[in-house]
């Protein structure tokens, strides 16, 4: 395929694309779901043995940003770079919507 190929599929034009491939710009995070979907598997290295990792694989896989993601689930965004970091846990009811949430994506991944 072609730079001006791939940029269709990605909705972008050709000269973003040129600066991913020349590691001058990266893709936004809006369209990582499309990245992982062209390509078939994430490729964005995160260690979801933890909490926090588990946490940012979701918001990858789901093109979100820490600020959508903690509005999603009425945190604020620091709170979410916190969890993300293992700097902090999560109270008991942010850990169980986070767990039903994560659980349910695990089932589709």
């Amino acid at each position: 395929m072609t730079q001006a190929d791939v940029a269709k599929v990605f909705d972008i034009c050709e000269d973003s694309m040129t600066g991913w491939e020349n590691s001058r710009s990266k893709p936004q995070i809006q369209i990582y779901p499309k990245i992982i979907s062209f390509l078939g598997y994430n490729p964005f290295s995160v260690d979801a043995s933890t909490l926090g990792g588990r946490i940012k694989q979701f918001r990858l896989i789901h093109g979100l940003s820490q600020e959508d993601f903690a509005k999603k689930i009425g945190v604020n965004e620091s709170t979410i770079f916190s969890w993300e970091k293992g700097n902090h846990e999560p109270l008991p009811r942010k850990r169980e919507l986070l767990e039903a949430l994560l659980n349910q994506q695990e089932l589709s991944i």
